[in-house]
């Protein structure tokens, strides 16, 4: 009797903590830094992980510079070998903390949420304050957030052959289902 007992604090204790974190690899980020009138500088990365503590509100991100696809091959290759310097810089990762968390809290209705962190890109970090929509869907929690970076803050340089083509500000979106 003491055996199963033991067995069901144990299964009990283990579904506990398995409960304490969820997780994603499919995860989305966008950004764009497109100016009228010329060429859409857009791009997608849809392998993005991401962590959640459900009991703290700690996040953290990671993508793989090299996962983000533009519509123009020759503009994925700049941005990789010129810009972004995937090569010596493969990673940007955010980590931080959703301000206020309760996951029980959370309902079908998304709530609104600020996420304080760092970004770290480009060999940078860099303090960001983004807002979040969060919901619950059956047991996933949905996250949806935006923030805009300046490439100069991450030490990125635009040339001056193309930056009248691409925002001095990046709108950056992200949606993960955890």
């Amino acid at each position: 009797m003491k055996k199963i007992a033991v067995l069901i604090l144990i299964c009990f204790t283990a579904f506990g903590f398995a409960q304490e974190k969820k997780s994603t690899k499919t995860g989305e980020i966008t950004f764009e830094a497109s100016v009228p009138s010329f060429e859409e500088v857009k791009a997608t990365n849809k392998g993005v992980s991401c962590v959640l503590n459900t009991q703290t509100g700690e996040i953290a991100s990671l993508a793989l510079v090299k996962g983000f696809r533009f519509k123009v091959a020759l503009m994925e290759e700049h941005f990789n070998e010129n810009y972004i310097e995937s090569g010596k810089y493969p990673k940007a990762v955010f980590k931080g903390k959703i301000e206020n968390f309760d996951v029980a809290k959370l309902t079908e209705k998304e709530q609104k949420f600020v996420i304080n962190g760092t970004l770290e890109l480009h060999g940078k970090t860099k303090n960001i304050t983004s807002n979040a929509l969060i919901k619950k869907s059956g047991t996933t929690i949905i996250i949806d957030n935006t923030f805009a970076v300046q490439p100069e803050d991450f030490d990125i340089k635009i040339p001056s052959v193309v930056s009248k083509k691409v925002a001095k500000t990046v709108d950056v979106t992200c949606h993960f289902s955890l």
